[in-house]
């Protein structure tokens, strides 16, 4: 079937459709008779998801996909990319390859990488891929990987693994203990295999207590692709016993933001407050996710509007991870003084306030968009305000 679905006709039938609705084309009946319609289908949806994820797949002729579920499952290239970026050596195994997508980036900077997948279908699609992008030193195994790590006979550069997020019944679960492979269990195995170990992990997981379940943390990755936190990296360095580094990474299509700070850091860092100044800042979604506030008050020299709104200012525009304004206006939070500046369109977030945004668009009759951008927050003397800004 393999074969079948990778034949000229076939293929071409499948670029044509990747904008069709697939029940459509079922209902209208595909022309080969020798092929299960549902195959052909699956192929057009899974390919069309990867038009932006995965370019290099998407672009390449005779690729052969998965089923949709794997394709949402995998890693974008971007990320894929900035996980190679912090490897190096000769040799690396990855644990549970799905698609292959991670691997296929490390085999960029590692000189010879094993692809594990236990499911024999997806682990030929994924060698025949290979082979179609040219990455001829990727070893692909179709068996467990964890059997694999144990079975190895010399030591290895890197052990990188995903556990699925699936479980028996399909359903999306986040905890280290629910995943499959359970990484608490063999985490001792893997160090003792490799001294560096790369974790992938749900972006949900709490920091706090994923620490308290791992050893050997030297450093908690936090990828942000377009302001969405995608994944945290957990970077294991057998007998490391130092507190771990949080680095923080924002990919957006113009720049890379990054704000970097030790765990311990944020504990003995003393917040400074300020009133609105000349320049708010709104962090990105990794920083938000690191926790890293005070820390990033201290080493940026900003000041924070309020304990827990997490807004920053400043009387000169200096670089910041996250978003920049330049302040116009600071109303208090009442109907006459939002009525006066007759704003009839704008950007609206909320920080530290109990009101939500669509709430506040219907109160003050303020459409979606424009130049105009409207924190509703509450300042240091616990007052409700509305800063008024335009983007820098």
């Amino acid at each position: 079937m393999k074969d079948a679905l990778l034949q000229p006709q076939v293929q071409d039938y499948i670029n044509q459709h990747l904008n069709a609705d697939p029940t459509e084309l079922l209902l209208r009946g595909l022309p080969f008779e020798d092929i299960d319609p549902k195959l052909i289908i699956e192929q057009i949806e899974a390919k069309k998801r990867c038009e932006k994820k995965l370019p290099t797949w998407y672009k390449s002729e005779n690729i052969y996909y998965p089923n949709k579920l794997n394709i949402e499952q995998t890693s974008s290239e971007q990320t894929a990319a900035y996980k190679a970026a912090l490897v190096s050596g000769k040799s690396l195994i990855d644990v549970t390859g799905g698609f292959g997508v991670d691997t296929y980036y490390f085999s960029k900077q590692i000189e010879q990488v094993i692809h594990c997948e236990i499911n024999t279908e997806l682990s030929a699609r994924v060698a025949h891929n290979f082979k179609i992008l040219d990455a001829e030193h990727i070893t692909c195994l179709s068996t467990d990987g964890v059997q694999a790590v144990t079975e190895l006979k010399t030591p290895l550069d890197w052990i990188y693994i995903d556990p699925s997020r699936r479980d028996q019944s399909k359903q999306k679960v986040f905890l280290l203990t629910d995943c499959a492979p359970d990484i608490t269990v063999y985490k001792t195995v893997f160090l003792k295999q490799s001294k560096n170990v790369m974790i992938k992990t749900s972006p949900l997981l709490d920091l706090t207590a994923t620490l308290r379940d791992l050893e050997h943390v030297k450093e908690i990755h936090i990828v942000a692709l377009q302001n969405e936190v995608k994944e945290l990296l957990w970077i294991l360095e057998r007998d490391y016993t130092a507190r771990p580094h949080i680095k923080t990474i924002n990919l957006l299509k113009s720049e890379h933001q990054h704000f970097d700070f030790n765990i311990d850091k944020e504990s003995s860092s003393i917040a400074t407050y300020s009133k609105p100044l000349d320049y708010l800042y709104e962090p990105n979604a990794a920083v938000l996710k690191s926790g890293g506030f005070n820390i990033l008050n201290q080493k940026l020299k900003v000041d924070k509007l309020h304990q827990h709104a997490h807004l920053y200012t400043s009387n000169t525009l200096l670089e910041f991870p996250g978003r920049r304004f330049k302040i116009e206006k600071v109303l208090p939070y009442n109907k006459k003084a939002l009525a006066k500046e007759k704003i009839a369109k704008a950007n609206i977030t909320t920080r530290h306030f109990p009101i939500p945004v669509k709430d506040l668009r219907k109160k003050f009759k303020i459409k979606d968009g424009g130049e105009v951008y409207l924190f509703f927050t509450t300042d240091t003397d616990n007052s409700k305000i509305v800063i008024v800004c335009s983007k820098v």
